[in-house]
């Protein structure tokens, strides 16, 4: 059964652009080596780390999105685990499609109108 995922891995900040280039080619053949499809693939730069991972203490963060089955990411966490270059890496099932819900501003009037007056002789 094809299945949605995503995946978020933490490289070494100090990679040069032709490797990175050449980690994430190997990243999406082994996707369409096993029957996946990708569907988006984002470098969000390098971050500040919340904690010192294998010596460093930022990381460049590459985020996939993908469909594929279960033997799909199994392999590419392999891959991704066997890799020097890899600090850290998460993998997340998608259930379905979710959407931020919108919060509504409330004024002061209406915020005044919900709340219980109380009375003097309840004080």
């Amino acid at each position: 059964m094809i299945r949605k995922y995503e995946t978020i891995y933490i490289v070494k900040p100090d990679l040069a652009e032709d490797e990175l280039k050449a980690l994430t080619d190997k990243v999406q053949d082994v996707i369409s080596g096993n029957g996946g499809e990708l569907k988006r693939l984002e470098d969000w730069g390098i971050r500040k780390l919340a904690y010192v991972i294998k010596k460093s203490p930022r990381g460049r963060y590459v985020y996939l999105r993908y469909d594929g089955v279960e033997t799909l990411v199994a392999e590419l966490e392999r891959r991704l685990r066997l890799d020097d270059r890899i600090l850290r890496y998460l993998t997340v099932k998608i259930e379905k499609e979710t959407i931020a819900p919108v919060v509504a501003e409330v004024s002061e009037e209406e915020e005044s109108a919900t709340e219980p007056e109380t009375t003097e002789e309840e004080a």
